[in-house]
C-alpha cells in the first residue's frame, strides 16, 4: 500500500505536515505502508534537516506550485495543474498510490477529485463526510461540497454514509437521519419532502426519519444526511461550540485557588473528556463517492490531526470502502434497471 501526502497545502505547512507524515509512519498502523510526499523537494529536504527529521524512508514527488485557500477551485484543473495537490491527485489517477491526503482547499479538492481521479461508477455526486465527535460520533454527509442536490444524490449520500460506518466503525445497522427542521415527515423545504419518502423506502440503508438540531448531539443517528449548505454550518457551529467550552472550561479552573483544585479532582476524566470530543482524533474527512481513496484533512491540522488522517487513509484502503461502496452502487442501478424494465 502506497499513501500520496501533500505537503505544501495548510495553515501550518509544509513543517505540521512533514511531522505529521513522520509521526505518522513510525506507528504500527503504518508498517508495511509506503508514503509518497508531494511538494517542493528542496523545501522539504530544508525542514527535515532544521528539525532532525528522518524522511530516509519516504519518497518525493517534486511539485513547486501551491494551491492557496483564496484559488478558486478550478485552479487545480488550470493555472496550477501543477502544484502539489493537483500533482498528488494525478499519481493517483495513474495507480501510482492507493490514498490521497491533502490539508488544502476544499473546493480545489473536491474539483480534483472529481475530475481527474474520477468517482465511483453509477455514483451521482460525490461528498464529504466529517466524524462529528459528541456523546455518540456520527458521520455527517454532505459536510460542505454540495449546496444543491436533489433526492437521488441525499439517497446516495446515506448509502456511502451507511458503507462508511460499517466498515470503520463496526456499525452493524448504521441509522440514517435526515437534518430536518421538526421530526415530521411534513416538514422541511422542497428537498426534504422529497428525499423523505425515498429515504424511508430504501432498502439499502436504516432509515430513522428526520433528526433536529438538538438531536444530533444525544446520539440519534450515525448517519446524518443533508445538502452541503446545511452540513458546513451544523459542522462549523459544532466546532465553534467545542472552541468554546473549552474556554470557559480554562477561565473555571483558573478563577482562584478553589478552581485550581478542583481540576486536580477532575484533571483525569477531563483530558478523557477532552481526547473523546477532540475533532483531530478522527483525522480527516473523506471524500465519498469517488473511486478511490482521498482524504480532505482539515485547513488548520497541526502534525496530530494529519498523522490521524493518514492513519484514516489507511483505515479505508484496509477495510476496501471504496470497494463497498463500488458494489453497493452497482446493486442500485441494477435495480433501477429492473424497475425501469418492469414499467416499460
Amino acid at each position: 500500500m502506497r499513501i500520496i501526502v501533500d505537503i505544501m497545502s495548510g495553515d501550518h505547512a509544509p513543517l505540521e505536515m512533514l511531522k505529521g507524515a513522520v509521526h505518522a509512519a513510525a506507528q504500527p498502523y503504518a508498517e508495511g505502508v509506503d508514503i509518497t510526499l508531494v511538494g517542493d523537494e528542496s523545501v522539504i529536504k530544508k525542514l527535515a534537516k532544521e528539525n532532525d527529521l528522518d524522511i530516509s524512508r519516504f519518497d518525493i514527488r517534486h511539485a513547486e506550485e501551491v494551491i492557496t485557500m483564496h484559488d478558486d477551485p478550478m485552479a487545480v484543473m488550470k493555472e496550477k495543474n501543477n502544484s502539489s495537490l493537483a500533482e498528488g491527485l494525478k499519481m493517483l489517477s495513474r495507480g501510482e498510490g492507493d490514498a490521497f491526503v491533502s490539508c488544502g482547499n476544499t473546493g480545489a479538492l473536491f474539483c480534483g477529485a472529481t475530475l481527474i481521479v474520477k468517482r465511483v461508477k453509477g455514483i451521482q455526486r460525490a461528498a464529504i463526510g466529517a466524524i462529528l465527535p459528541l456523546t455518540t460520533p456520527f458521520l455527517l454527509m454532505d459536510s460542505g461540497a454540495s449546496v444543491k442536490i436533489n433526492e437521488d444524490y441525499m439517497h446516495q449520500f446515506a448509502i456511502m454514509g451507511s458503507a462508511y460506518m460499517k466498515a470503520l466503525y463496526n456499525v452493524e445497522s448504521p441509522r440514517v437521519g435526515m437534518i430536518n427542521n421538526g421530526s415530521e415527515e411534513t416538514k422541511g423545504g422542497e428537498l426534504q419532502l422529497a428525499a423523505y419518502p425515498k429515504l424511508a423506502e430504501s432498502k439499502y440503508i436504516n432509515f430513522v426519519g428526520n433528526v433536529e438540531g438538538n438531536q444530533l448531539a444525544v446520539g440519534a443517528c450515525d448517519v446524518a444526511v443533508c445538502d452541503g449548505f446545511v452540513g458546513n454550518i451544523v459542522l462549523k457551529t459544532v466546532e465553534g461550540m467545542g472552541k468554546m467550552m473549552s474556554a470557559e472550561l480554562k477561565s473555571i479552573f483558573k478563577s482562584g485557588l478553589g478552581g485550581a483544585l478542583a481540576y486536580l479532582c477532575v484533571r483525569k476524566a477531563l483530558k478523557n473528556f477532552k481526547k473523546k470530543f477532540d475533532s483531530t482524533e478522527h483525522g480527516g474527512a473523506p471524500i465519498l463517492g469517488i473511486s478511490k481513496t482521498v482524504i480532505k484533512a482539515h485547513g488548520s491540522s497541526n502534525a496530530k490531526a494529519f498523522a490521524n488522517a493518514i492513519r484514516q487513509a489507511i483505515s479505508c484502503e484496509k477495510t476496501g470502502v471504496v470497494d463497498i461502496i463500488a458494489r453497493e452502487a452497482q446493486r442500485l442501478s441494477e435495480e433501477k434497471k429492473k424497475v425501469s424494465a418492469t414499467e416499460e
